[in-house]
């Protein structure tokens, strides 16, 4: 693979990306999979992905795990819903997460992805227990031959690198989105790269500008199309290239309640990345 290829974050049934045919339609290369719905996480739907990814030229770098139940239509249920921090639905996400890597595992890939949640304080049973089972996952994926990375957002870069070095795994990773810094308004995404960098495998280009100085931290920023927020993609990419980045640049963009302005923001983020890409070197 070479250097920074572009990529794009797509689904196959359920799920925030874009479906396959624009993969095709806009030949891109690489793509962060949101892992099918459990009842198509099976080895005869595995054998179709990579047969429709061989068919179009595609290939997944990332299986994401999302659950049934997550919303993000407020920060506050954000936090009470999202990853495997809901203490009442730890073990059932859990094992759900295994099946996510059993999949990845059908299809050729070695990492998988999920956002852990809003991690609870470190003096609590709650955030002892996360730990713990984070751990197992850990081994587990292991055992299938992957590195788990966490996406940012819910945390500030302090915070998340104070969680990976409790967790004390060698196959726990970051999945850096800048935007979600922004739209969650937990730290400035620049400074946060710089200060996770050593840890960042894999990446989302993804743009946001900031909530209000009055609501930040409790009220949502705005996703934008790429190039038109507060993340400088220039910047991110230069800051990418220092640390010595160089796998996919994988486009994010949450709006699938309208696929065609959907599709035509990503195309317009591949021409945004391919100049940057090129003017960078």
């Amino acid at each position: 693979m070479s250097k920074w290829p572009i990529g794009v974050f797509a689904s196959v049934d359920d799920g925030l990306g874009v479906h396959l045919d624009v993969v095709q339609e806009l030949g891109i290369p690489t793509l962060h999979l949101h892992c099918p719905s459990p009842e198509n996480r099976t080895e005869d739907a595995a054998k179709a992905f990579v047969s429709r990814a061989a068919e179009i030229g595609t290939e997944a770098s990332c299986v994401f795990s999302g659950f049934a139940g997550e919303t993000y239509e407020s920060i506050q249920r954000t936090a009470e819903t999202v990853g495997l921090v809901p203490e009442s639905l730890r073990d059932e996400r859990c094992a759900l997460f295994r099946t996510t890597s059993d999949f990845a595992k059908w299809i050729g890939c070695d990492v998988v992805a999920l956002h852990i949640g809003f991690v609870p304080d470190p003096s609590t049973d709650s955030y002892k227990d996360l730990i713990a089972k984070t751990q197992s996952l850990l081994d587990y994926v292991k055992d299938n031959g992957q590195n788990l990375h966490l996406e940012t957002g819910q945390e500030s870069a302090d915070h998340l690198l104070h969680f990976i070095g409790d967790v004390d795994r060698d196959n726990l990773f970051i999945n850096f989105d800048p935007a979600n810094m922004i739209l969650y308004g937990t730290g400035d995404p620049i400074e946060a790269l710089k200060k996770v960098g050593h840890l960042v495998r894999s990446i989302h280009c993804k743009d946001a500008t900031w909530a209000a100085e009055d609501v930040r931290g409790t009220g949502w920023g705005a996703e934008v199309p790429l190039g038109e927020g507060d993340v400088g993609m220039e910047t991110y990419l230069r800051t990418l290239k220092e640390l010595g980045y160089e796998g996919p640049l994988t486009i994010e963009r949450e709006i699938a309640h309208d696929r065609e302005r959907q599709k035509a923001d990503i195309g317009a983020a591949v021409a945004l990345l391919t100049e940057l890409r090129e003017k960078i070197g």
